[in-house]
């Protein structure tokens, strides 16, 4: 596990120079896509591997990328993200949107080159919950107790790391999620993570992880993106910070806990889509799973939460900053055969 978790921050943590590349633009159903094929060549992955029937894995020594055709699920390095759409297959080749990867698969690649990327200096922490609103409930106590005590442990390890920390509360107080937002966008050269545990009416367990929706995309499990989808969020302006940052928290707190992986998932939950820094929502297990709320109960394991949080803090604020070029592309109709791709030169280097 040590030796996964090495291989995943250093991709995460990559900025050396990529080779020269090219994008090519398929259109199917009005949605632009690229090819895997163009993927791979691009950030040299090799080549599109088919595994399984229609699942399929680009993989080097140290990165990979592996899915299956009409899945919204992909693993890169091991760790789950939701696409916005699914892999889908066209004259034989299998294609990703253009929104996911320009939203997901690039920052998460390459997250030095993100723009306009501040440092980090405050982390604004926001357990879930509190006063009236108890949150989810299981047999050893309440959503909101955990959450604040996972955010009160983090908060003294991020003070010995030398981070300002900000809590939007810091007792068994209710403060509304608008209020929440408001607190976070008071602070520059910050951060927002919202701590909560999860609840459901089936067994599920596991940790899930939410980054903003981008404008223009289906909220969680929605079947298409609804006329609401469309309105810019404020915190749609942070995009590719908020995946990045979303990557480093969920494989902190996977590897460490080695509990299962439900994915980095996209919503607009108030609290990540009203802040106009980059922020995260983690969900840290159920509480209607026995053996997630047995660990959820335990000292220890918020304990390592806590650290779990800490390090991504670190990981996050060692990745980012760089300045990209914008990604060179050539438009083709899926209707037809797909063409010679135009070269149009355009580097791929830090």
């Amino acid at each position: 596990m040590r030796a996964v978790l090495s291989i995943l921050l250093l991709a995460f943590w990559a900025t050396r120079a990529f080779a020269v590349g090219e994008w090519q633009i398929i259109k199917r159903d009005g949605r632009d896509y690229v090819t895997l094929e163009n993927v791979g060549k691009f950030y040299q992955l090799g080549e599109v591997q088919q595994v399984r029937g229609s699942g399929f894995v680009l993989r080097t020594q140290y990165r990979s990328l592996r899915g299956q055709s009409g899945s919204k699920e992909l693993y890169i390095n091991n760790l789950k993200f939701i696409l916005s759409y699914p892999i889908v297959e066209t004259h034989g080749q299998l294609l990703v949107s253009r929104m996911d990867l320009t939203k997901l698969i690039e920052p998460v690649l390459r997250p030095g080159r993100i723009t306009n990327a501040s440092k980090v200096t405050t982390v604004v922490l926001d357990p879930g919950h509190g006063g009236h609103d108890h949150g989810a409930r299981c047999v050893f106590g309440a959503e909101k107790n955990f959450t604040l005590d996972v955010a009160l442990r983090t908060r003294a390890l991020l003070r010995a790391a030398g981070f300002q920390v900000v809590m939007t509360r810091s007792s068994d107080v209710f403060i509304p999620l608008e209020e929440r937002a408001r607190i976070a966008n008071r602070y520059q050269n910050a951060i927002f993570i919202s701590i909560h545990f999860n609840s459901s009416s089936n067994n599920a367990g596991g940790l899930e992880t939410y980054a903003l929706a981008p404008r223009g995309v289906p909220s969680m499990a929605a079947d298409g993106p609804k006329l609401s989808d469309f309105t810019p969020c404020p915190g749609n302006v942070r995009d590719t910070e908020n995946i990045a940052l979303a990557c480093a928290t969920h494989a902190s707190m996977v590897y460490s806990s080695k509990m299962f992986d439900r994915g980095i998932k996209r919503a607009r939950f108030v609290v990540i889509r009203d802040v106009t820094i980059p922020g995260v929502l983690v969900e840290g297990g159920f509480l209607s799973n026995s053996e997630d709320a047995r660990r959820i109960a335990s000292t220890g394991h918020r304990q390592q939460m806590a650290a779990s949080l800490t390090q991504a803090v670190k990981n996050y604020r060692n990745a980012v900053g760089g300045v990209r070029p914008p990604l060179p592309v050539v438009s083709v109709d899926s209707n037809s055969k797909p063409a010679e791709p135009v070269v149009i030169t355009g580097s791929s280097t830090q």
